[in-house]
């Protein structure tokens, strides 16, 4: 059975998309200002503190500038992917989806980067500590349910992702681009 298209139709996905990915853009890229305009201040003492940091972790912090301009860079990227999804462009449609791909990654590597930021920090604080050993048995199981369900909703939202990629490669939507 063929399918018919409404062509010229606009589907109310792309346009919450498009709305949606325009609030956390913005959200975004003013964090990463804010960021960077505090970042002075607490990235010198965290080097300090943590001299010891291993490979990939050490080096975000040692270039937390670079990191957060480029997290503004990606931000102001999706924003004008978003107003061009909401005009129906396909050149946006096209690089947003890449940069929902790029998105995945980031997503999946803040995974690892997050379990690791708690090792390092809170796990070595929790050794140190003088608690008295069913308080530090507890702390360590909320710290485990907290890992868990970070990397869960971490996951959560990379699949996400993958399902708007989906959708705005359907036929469906792909028409609207026409």
């Amino acid at each position: 059975m063929p399918q018919t298209f409404n062509v010229g139709s606009r589907s109310r996905f792309v346009t919450f998309v498009a709305w949606l990915f325009m609030a956390l853009s913005i959200f975004a890229c003013a964090w990463a200002v804010i960021q960077y305009a505090t970042q002075s201040s607490w990235s010198a003492e965290l080097a300090t503190a943590r001299p010891g940091l291993p490979g990939l972790s050490g080096l975000l912090v040692r270039e937390l500038p670079w990191v957060l301009c480029a997290a503004a860079g990606v931000s102001l990227a999706v924003l004008v992917c978003a107003v061009g999804l909401l005009q129906r462009f396909e050149w946006a449609r096209r690089l947003f989806i890449g940069l929902l791909v790029v998105g995945i990654g980031i997503d999946l590597a803040g995974l690892w980067l997050q379990q690791e930021v708690v090792h390092l920090m809170v796990e070595s604080a929790l050794r140190e500590a003088t608690l008295p050993q069913r308080a530090a048995a507890l702390l360590g199981g909320a710290l485990t349910t907290a890992r868990v369900l970070a990397a869960l909703l971490t996951l959560a939202a990379s699949l996400g992702l993958a399902g708007i990629i989906r959708r705005l490669m359907s036929p469906s939507v792909r028409q609207e681009f026409a």
